[in-house]
């Protein structure tokens, strides 16, 4: 049975941090934790988000958000949090501080480490309602997590692992794609194709969920047409409007699941987390496609075909070539060897791969060889 469920509210216009106050009152979180990142504050978007609070709200601040949100941050923002006596939080930031802020919605509520939460653990039964409610305020256009169901953290023992459950879904997603303006063109290029990778891979998951199908097709076709022109132009708003859109787009049709493309970029981000989620994914794309193209689902519903529809491509043999190009275009890395990643290293990638949650949605089951072409095909 398939499980259609959209899923919380979503404030979308430029200037919508306007909005923050009032949220706040009808969600009724009167002491925030506010979870950001050194950037945001030099960037002046903190002091944005403090503006927007209700009068005299106690606001307490943690921005300690590394790149890679792990078990080590959430501990120190769970004791921030506790040291605020905070009644919910609010994320500001990319998705490294919304899925922070998700860590900590749960373990500062709940007992037991982080790792117990792990959907790979069975944590999904352990996250109850008593989650601290989220407000996520997203100030890049990549990973959607205002609008995700779960968080991507890495554990002390170094997995990559999802913490993932209805509770933890952002109570409202304030986007104002003005926030993104300042945005460097490379973070640009790497969010958006994290976005463009999580419409292609959920519209490739067999799972039936024609509304998510047709919402990551949308996306697509709005992450496609303007990535070039938010890469070249951050003042561009039509550009951001639309990245930012196709970035919620893609988390809000996620919930059909992803695939190799994932299970990989965790794998790896989680061995070296100093690579960028949303690189791996453009430089995995290809392959993975490459390898997607002959399971059943693909074929029979004529998802390359519909894929290059929305690329505005002829065929679905373009689709794999028009993503190296346009890798190429932004000019992020072509492949994994540019980031320094070596043939030694694909046991272990593989390793975790195979026990990733993604791993179980793709639409052609992997086996170890077939993860190990792969990589070899992004090296």
């Amino acid at each position: 049975m398939s499980l259609i469920n959209y899923i919380t509210q979503i404030q979308f216009d430029c200037g919508a941090i306007r909005l923050l106050a009032g949220e706040c009152e009808r969600i009724g979180i009167r002491r925030p934790l506010i979870v950001t990142d050194a950037g945001i504050r030099a960037a002046g978007i903190l002091d944005t988000v403090l503006a927007a609070l209700p009068d005299a709200t106690p606001a307490a601040v943690f921005d300690g958000t590394p790149p890679n949100p792990n078990e080590s941050a959430v501990r120190d923002a769970v004791a921030a949090y506790r040291a605020g006596q905070c009644d919910g939080v609010i994320a500001v930031g990319g998705g490294s501080s919304i899925d922070l802020a998700k860590g900590v919605a749960v373990c500062a509520t709940h007992e037991g480490p982080l790792q117990s939460f792990a959907l790979i653990e069975g944590g999904a039964a352990r996250i109850t309602s008593a989650t601290a409610p989220v407000i996520a305020i997203p100030t890049t256009a990549g990973t959607g997590s205002e609008v995700g169901r779960g968080a991507i953290l890495i554990l002390d023992d170094g997995r990559k692992v999802g913490v993932i459950s209805p509770h933890v879904v952002p109570k409202v997603a304030i986007c104002d794609p003005d926030l993104t303006a300042g945005l460097p063109p490379m973070l640009t290029a790497a969010t958006g194709m994290d976005a463009i990778a999580h419409c292609l891979e959920t519209f490739m998951a067999p799972a039936f969920n024609p509304p998510a199908d047709g919402i990551a097709l949308d996306g697509l076709w709005r992450a496609w047409r303007h990535i070039e022109r938010a890469t070249r132009d951050g003042s561009d708003r039509v550009a951001r409007l639309n990245m930012m859109s196709a970035s919620m787009q893609g988390a809000l049709a996620f919930q059909k699941g992803l695939g190799c493309v994932h299970s990989l970029s965790h794998s790896l981000g989680g061995i070296d987390p100093r690579l960028h989620h949303g690189t791996l994914n453009a430089i995995f794309l290809p392959a993975v496609i490459a390898f997607n193209s002959a399971a059943s689902s693909m074929q029979e519903e004529g998802k390359l075909e519909r894929i290059a529809q929305a690329m505005g491509l002829t065929s679905g043999e373009e689709v794999g070539p028009a993503i190296r190009a346009m890798t190429a275009k932004l000019g992020l890395p072509a492949g994994l060897a540019e980031l320094g990643v070596t043939r030694e290293m694909f046991p272990r990638i593989v390793a975790g791969a195979l026990k990733d949650h993604s791993h179980k949605t793709n639409p052609r089951d992997a086996s170890p060889d077939d993860y190990l072409t792969m990589l070899d095909a992004s090296l």
